[in-house]
């Protein structure tokens, strides 16, 4: 947990003084420098809408690269330097963007570059190490605060929650057989408040 080193405004800076921040960072807990992790979960993200005609496009589409695009190259680098063989990283995509999405523009490339990403760390010249897994995510709604601050009459019961969510990364961490197939794009379909996992 990086959060007691890294201010809440870390994800807004630019890619680079990112990954120089959060480099210093683990740099200190791996001092001995053979410390590795058996997971890296990057759940870090964000929204923004609008189509090319918007005034608030291009800065709206740099926010999303920056919130969901540059952190998750950053936990790639990071899992190719601490990751332990057949480790585990996981990143955030969303089922939207599996296609057009005309009303937020911006989300939607940042995370289909999350999704190709995932496929090219699954190639096994990747960097990533030996046997390591790579697995994303993809919401439709995640049922956070945040969410339900600003979205306060929509149907909840089809949000996945955030405790499903931990739980199947713990699994995955703890049982290596319970891993979808290595660069997999997991659906997380949820309806009635029942959420099932559809590979993409």
């Amino acid at each position: 947990d990086l959060s007691s080193g890294i201010n809440a405004e870390w994800p807004l800076r630019p890619g680079v003084e990112q990954a120089d921040l959060v480099k210093s960072e683990v740099g200190k807990l791996v001092k001995d420098g053979a410390t590795k992790f058996d997971g890296i979960f990057c759940v870090a993200g964000g929204w923004a809408g609008g189509n090319a005609s918007s005034d608030e496009f291009v800065k709206n589409t740099d926010l999303m690269v920056k919130q969901s695009v540059w952190t998750s190259v950053i936990s790639a680098q990071l899992a190719a330097h601490y990751l332990t063989e057949g480790g585990i990283l996981t990143l955030t995509g969303a089922v939207p963007c599996l296609k057009g999405t005309s009303f937020m523009m911006g989300y939607g490339l940042a995370k289909a570059a999350v999704h190709q990403l995932t496929k090219s760390l699954a190639d096994d010249k990747s960097g990533l190490p030996k046997d390591s897994c790579v697995q994303t995510i993809l919401p439709v709604t995640l049922d956070t605060p945040m969410n339900r601050k600003f979205m306060a009459d929509a149907d909840f019961s089809t949000w996945t929650p955030l405790s499903y969510v931990a739980d199947m990364f713990t699994t995955w961490l703890e049982d290596r057989s319970s891993r979808k197939p290595n660069g997999s794009l997991l659906k997380l379909i949820t309806k009635d408040s029942k959420t099932e996992q559809e590979l993409a």
